[in-house]
């Protein structure tokens, strides 16, 4: 009797090992199996927006924006000015239309630490 007790505890400890063992790869396997029935991947989405070049020349940033492309663009002129106490600006919104160039300007007391262009493309 004490053999027969003594096997099934060895059966039972060497299968919870084995399954141990083998859930991990059981469930790599489901994962791998579920990655073939993916969504196919969303277009690519056209070109959009204006092209800026900005400039500085002292304390005086001039930016151009030429829109190529037939959807309007709003551009915003950004200006961060080095000195601490010179006023950082944000301009208002400009609409690019189709085929269209806006100039936009700004101007900081003394030097310009940056400038950049953001975009936000309307459809």
């Amino acid at each position: 009797m004490r053999s027969t007790r003594r096997r099934t505890w060895a059966l039972l400890a060497a299968a919870a090992v084995v399954a141990g063992l083998l859930a991990p790869v059981a469930v790599s396997a489901a994962g791998r199996a579920g990655s073939g029935a993916a969504a196919p991947p969303a277009p690519e989405p056209g070109p959009s927006g204006a092209e800026c070049r900005t400039t500085v020349a002292g304390s005086q940033v001039v930016a151009y924006c030429h829109n190529p492309y037939p959807t309007t663009d709003l551009v915003r002129l950004h200006t961060e000015c080095a000195r601490w106490w010179d006023v950082d600006a944000d301009g208002a919104a400009v609409a690019v239309q189709p085929g269209r160039t806006v100039r936009l300007e700004d101007r900081c007391w003394k030097e310009v630490g940056s400038a950049w262009v953001s975009h936000a493309v309307t459809f």
